[in-house]
């Protein structure tokens, strides 16, 4: 048994262009994203991941490494060069990506046991690096728990038909499962929302969430059909960068403080939990996505904000 928190999947700079003309740039990544949030709500993480030892790539190192609690695993550093999203932000704050990358994260994975493991975004779709990613998912099985966020960015995964086997295989390898409302768009053009977390409800996961901005989210436990509509906290948006990291690290944090995560016996637990069990993961993930949009960027919340 092992108590091993393991994120996996890209970090990168943001080049943001702002409404007005402004640009500035910010390392990011979703799952860079996801593994600060669960440092800052205090939990330790181990974080696999890939950039180069350029300019872009210190920023990088030097945004993760502030985060007393995230370790970079051996390798981390490897890359020829560090990955860059242009993100262009709309009158609402919303952002759109254009992506640069590089994906080979075999180098940084060990075959050490992991008490949970968190991927999702380009890391599980983007060859070479998503075959590894998909190994280190079936190795944690064996040891503990799973989450996955699709976080699907159309510019780079290629046409929904090419990426659907793959994520519906890490969908099946995970216990629980957070997309957008904008992810399920992309990915089953003309299917709801219900639908689909139904149809991922049947592949495996104990737990599917479907987040919808300022509408809340739609939570379904499907071994009992049990479901949720937990709403937005009102807030003033500043932008939406890295609200869904945000509102993903407070969902694996609530669970692992629950005890639904984290362990072969954690799983167990999670396949008989009813929905008055996983309600308090579900109210973190929304707080810290409502505080996260309150803010410029990708900045989650420390559990004292919360």
């Amino acid at each position: 048994m092992t108590d091993r928190l393991l994120v996996v999947g890209e970090s990168l700079v943001d080049i943001v262009h702002r409404q007005g003309g402004a640009v500035d740039e910010h390392p990011g990544g979703s799952p860079a994203n996801v593994a600060i949030g669960l440092a800052r709500l205090g939990h330790p993480v181990d974080f696999a991941t890939q950039f180069g030892r350029d300019a872009h790539g210190e920023m990088v190192r030097a945004h993760l490494v502030q985060e007393r609690l995230l370790t970079l695993t051996s390798g981390s550093d490897q890359a020829e060069s560090t990955s860059t999203a242009k993100a262009t932000l709309d009158a609402a704050g919303g952002a759109t990506y254009d992506f640069e990358l590089l994906w080979d994260v075999a180098g940084a994975l060990d075959e050490d046991a992991v008490g949970h493991l968190h991927t999702g975004s380009i890391a599980a779709t983007l060859e070479p690096g998503g075959s590894a990613v998909v190994d280190a998912a079936l190795r944690a099985r064996a040891t503990g728990t799973v989450s996955y966020d699709p976080n699907a960015r159309p510019t780079i995964m290629g046409t929904p038909e090419e990426v659907r086997q793959r994520i519906e295989q890490l969908v099946g390898l995970s216990d629980v499962v957070k997309a957008s409302d904008e992810d399920v768009d992309w990915l089953y053009p003309g299917a709801t929302p219900e639908q689909i977390m139904e149809l991922w409800g049947r592949l495996g996961p104990e737990l599917v969430v479907v987040t919808r901005g300022g509408a809340g989210a739609l939570v379904l436990i499907p071994r009992t059909g049990e479901r949720l509509v937990a709403e937005a906290t009102r807030t003033t948006v500043v932008d939406t960068v890295g609200a869904g990291d945000s509102f993903m690290s407070g969902l694996i944090s609530g669970l692992l403080d629950a005890g639904l995560l984290g362990s072969v016996e954690a799983r167990e637990r999670l396949r008989t939990a009813s929905l008055p069990d996983v309600r308090p993961a579900i109210e973190r993930a929304v707080a810290c996505g409502a505080i996260t949009v309150s803010r410029a960027g990708a900045n989650p919340p420390t559990r004292a904000e919360l």
